[in-house]
Parts: C-alpha cells; structure tokens; sequence
C-alpha cells in the first residue's frame, strides 16, 4: 500500500531510508538526515513525501521536493528507499509510479533525479542535459538524469537550484 507519509512514520521513515543506504556504492550515509532537512524547508510539498507498507510495516519511502530550474520549478526525486530485504518486490517501481501521478496531478512538469541510470531509465528519465537542464556540480551526464510529466509542459533550460 502506498500512502502519504504522516509526521507518525518520521522514525520508521528515518530507519527505512537508513538501511536501504546502508551499503550503497555512492552514498554518504546522510540520505535520512536530508529527508529529515527537506521536510523543515521550503521546498518540501508534504503530497509527494510517500510512504510504502507491507502488512503494516513501513518498508519503503520516496520524496520528490521543489527545486528550480531557470525560471521554472521542478521537482527533484531524493531519496527513493525500500528496505534491503523488501527489494526487487516492485516497491520502489510503485513509489515512483504514484509519485509521478501526484505530481502531474499538482501541475508539476519535470523531475530530476541523480541515480542509477540503469533503474531510472526503465521509467522514462533520461539525461537531464537532453532538456537544458544541468546540475549545480560535476557529474556524470548519464546519471543525472530528468524526466517530463505532462506532454504539453513548456521547455525549461538552467542549471538547479
């Protein structure tokens, strides 16, 4: 069952983040401490901060915050996490489908995402250069990654706020 995240699931969302990052290859270890930092900011929409259960347990979590690109705003998908022994099950493939939902349903066009690009391009993202959109440090082009929501949405070109 995939739901909106309430301030009740903050701890589980905490450990579920946690240990889904635990052994990533390109983590720092701090992908809970951001969920927790973007949900005080701004750019925190509460609708796309989703949380994922099996038989009543938290097990996978997904957040897509503003950002802005240009003069434009956009949504960045960080982090994306299902707990190790929940993985391959289709949870994250559920997450980010209802996050995409929610999102062309509140008029958001694009999301960016900084990731694997072999997973994200199974649902459509590609590289972000392909749109004018750059990220505001070094990295591969093939990892930083965007995908368009709405099929009429206006260009937008700039680096990422």
């Amino acid at each position: 069952m995939i739901r909106c995240e309430t301030a009740k699931d903050y701890e589980a969302v905490y450990h579920v983040v946690q240990e889904a990052f635990a052994h990533a290859e390109h983590s720092d270890g701090s992908e809970q401490d951001l969920v927790a930092a973007l949900r005080k900011s701004d750019t925190f929409v509460p609708a796309l901060s989703l949380a994922a259960e099996s038989e009543g347990n938290l097990v996978g979590h997904i957040l897509f915050s503003k950002v802005t690109v240009g003069d434009h705003t956009a949504l960045a998908l960080a982090p994306l996490s299902v707990l190790p022994s929940y993985q391959r099950r289709g949870i994250g493939k559920a997450l980010i489908r209802e996050g995409h939902r929610i999102a062309k349903k509140l008029g958001f066009s694009y999301v960016i995402v900084l990731g694997d690009a072999k997973y994200y391009s199974q649902w459509g993202y590609v590289p972000a250069s392909r749109y004018g959109i750059r990220a505001p440090f070094a990295v591969d082009d093939e990892n930083f990654m965007a995908i368009q929501l709405l099929e009429h949405a206006e260009p937008i070109c700039g680096i990422v706020q």
